[in-house]
């Protein structure tokens, strides 16, 4: 016998598949960040709270930009979507329980720079608070300096989202000196982009510090030497955003931002569902995603007849179908599908499969067996370019080349001219094969909530592109409350 403490040790399959689904990943790396932190006394019962709280999904994100960008405005509006408090230089000074707090306001008042260590220790504090430990945070104009960022990343405050808005200093300028701020609510309001209708507010607004057009010229330049410092601390979790559009626009494009997960270096394996018409394509791409990606390439008729082939007992099943013309019983494609689905080289891979289901029946079973995929495509093309694609096909009998009336011709008459249509291919049989798929296709999609269409009308690397671009990004979270 083995001895099954020895390397390497054998990691049943369904163990990852059971950490993806209820995302253990994530939470381990939360509870870490969560220590590295928040550096508690108890770290057990520190973990157990953690584990209670659930907050792993919560906001961390950074609003940065050069003055009169409109961070303060979108980082509010954000902080009321969210129900995440708002942290900004402004709010951490005013904490009135921190001694930090009045620390950092002295040097303020003697119209000296606030140390990094400071603003660090202010921040750490501020997110020690049931708020931010719940809910996430947002940190508005903070930092505004490279070594602060390190600062802030060499403590375990790192951001999953970064958005840095942009704009024309000349904009800025303009929008810095009709700047108005409500005395009362700290809302932020415009002479002529966001004029306030009530006439309460009106009377409550007052002109703010420092928006003289020679003091955000100075605010300026010292945001645009320490911009490309900031930029280089932050890898791809940041976007950068044009300031100078409508408000309403700019949140559009934080939250559509926001939605998408960050890169996680948890363990994934894609399960990539291929769905379409015949002629879609779907084979060309398995193949394609295989040969790039190592993925196991799951063709269900392959699958079929290399079962009867290899005599196995579902082959022996399966053969009496085959023999007749019959489809094969969905019981048994679904037996001979999770067999080969839960193989190890699956679970460590990855599988693309194509080929099944074809309605939403088969769909709902094999959900049942346990066969979840986590990316599902759709190709979609229209039904006279299914028949062009498909009718139109022919193989030499001779060389068993496959050429193509449109697309391949053959490049001599004696080819051409012994070149043989296969009887699955006469329109008639083609329009048949795609009434049928059309007839059931509808339920099939609505089935899969979260599939991706994507057109298969065009150049084959191109459909490739697409879907490449959804296997190795995050999908969006969907937020139902925006």
């Amino acid at each position: 016998m083995t001895d099954a403490t020895k390397r390497p040790l054998w990691v049943p399959p369904a163990m990852g598949l059971y950490a993806e689904k209820h995302g253990l990943y994530q939470v381990m790396q939360g509870m870490l960040e969560g220590l590295l932190i928040h550096k508690p006394e108890e770290p057990i019962e520190f973990l157990i709270n953690q584990l209670t709280l659930n907050n792993y999904n919560a906001p961390r994100i950074l609003i940065l930009g050069p003055p009169a960008s409109g961070k303060t405005t979108i980082a509010m509006w954000l902080s009321k979507q969210l129900a995440a408090p708002r942290l900004s230089q402004d709010t951490l000074l005013a904490s009135d329980w921190s001694s930090l707090a009045a620390s950092a306001q002295e040097y303020r008042d003697r119209k000296e720079k606030v140390p990094d260590d400071l603003w660090v220790q202010l921040i750490e504090e501020r997110m020690q608070l049931q708020d931010c430990l719940q809910n996430g945070w947002i940190i508005e104009g903070l930092p505004d300096t490279r070594e602060l960022a390190r600062s802030l990343q060499a403590v375990g405050i790192i951001p999953r989202h970064v958005v840095v808005f942009y704009a024309p200093d000349s904009v800025l300028i303009e929008r810095n000196l009709g700047k108005r701020v409500d005395c009362v609510t700290g809302e932020v309001y415009h002479t002529t982009f966001d004029w306030p209708m009530d006439e309460t507010v009106q009377m409550h607004l007052v002109v703010p510090e420092g928006i003289s057009e020679e003091e955000t010229a100075r605010r300026l330049v010292e945001y645009h030497q320490n911009y490309y410092g900031i930029l280089q601390s932050f890898g791809k979790s940041m976007k950068l955003i044009n300031a100078d559009q409508p408000c309403t626009d700019a949140l559009a494009q934080v939250l559509t931002h926001i939605q998408i997960p960050p890169r996680t270096h948890a363990p994934f394996s894609p399960r990539i569902l291929l769905c379409g018409p015949p002629g879609s394509g779907k084979s060309l791409q398995a193949a394609l995603i295989a040969q790039k990606y190592g993925i196991i390439n799951v063709c269900c008729r392959d699958m079929i007849k290399e079962a009867v082939a290899d005599g196995t007992k579902l082959g022996e099943l399966i053969k009496p179908y085959l023999d007749n013309g019959w489809p094969v019983a969905d019981n048994i494609v679904l037996k001979l599908l999770s067999q080969r689905l839960n193989q190890l080289d699956c679970h460590i891979r990855g599988w693309v499969l194509h080929g099944f289901p074809r309605d939403e029946d088969q769909a709902k079973l094999m959900l049942h067996m346990d066969i979840n995929p986590n990316r599902v495509f759709f190709l979609t093309l229209p039904t006279d370019t299914i028949i062009q694609r498909l009718s139109y096909r022919m193989v030499d009998p001779v060389t068993g080349e496959r050429y193509h009336t449109f697309y391949k011709p053959a490049a001599t008459k004696d080819a051409n001219d012994r070149l043989l249509r296969h009887p699955r291919d006469v329109e008639e049989a083609v329009s048949l094969k795609v009434d049928s798929y059309f007839r059931f296709s509808g339920g099939l999609e609505t089935f899969f909530e979260d599939a991706i269409f994507i057109n298969a009308d065009q150049d084959p690397q191109t459909v490739f592109e697409y879907i490449e671009s959804y296997l190795v990004n995050p999908l969006p979270i969907v937020q139902k409350d925006f």
